[in-house]
């Protein structure tokens, strides 16, 4: 199994599945899908990072996922979509002063 190349799969695969499901018009015959951007691979690409930071995932990692060669270019892409750890930081505090409270404890 090789890669997948965005240049085959957006007009192949994705546009067509997008036709299919109503997000974008159905092209008349013998034109091309619409180009937006937001409807590409790029817009799944940005889902992916969007869910693993959500999820906690580390930008060094992120950038390893997306083949950033530095992950301070992913850092500056994807940082609005990081989550804020101010309740990370609050349940770290809580659960130094409640044992109980720490994760994977029984309440």
């Amino acid at each position: 199994m090789g890669h997948v190349w965005r240049s085959s799969f957006n007009p192949d695969a994705w546009k067509p599945a997008l036709a299919a499901a109503g997000v974008i018009p159905v092209p008349a015959k013998g034109q091309e899908h619409a180009f937006a951007r937001e409807h590409g691979m790029h817009a799944l690409r940005h889902f992916y990072a969007s869910v693993l930071l959500d999820a906690g995932e580390s930008v060094k990692a992120l950038a390893e996922y997306l083949g950033h060669s530095d992950p301070g270019l992913t850092l500056r892409v994807y940082a609005h979509l990081m989550p804020t750890s101010q309740e990370r930081t609050r349940k770290a505090v809580a659960s130094v002063y409640h044992p109980s409270r720490r994760p994977g404890t029984a309440r």
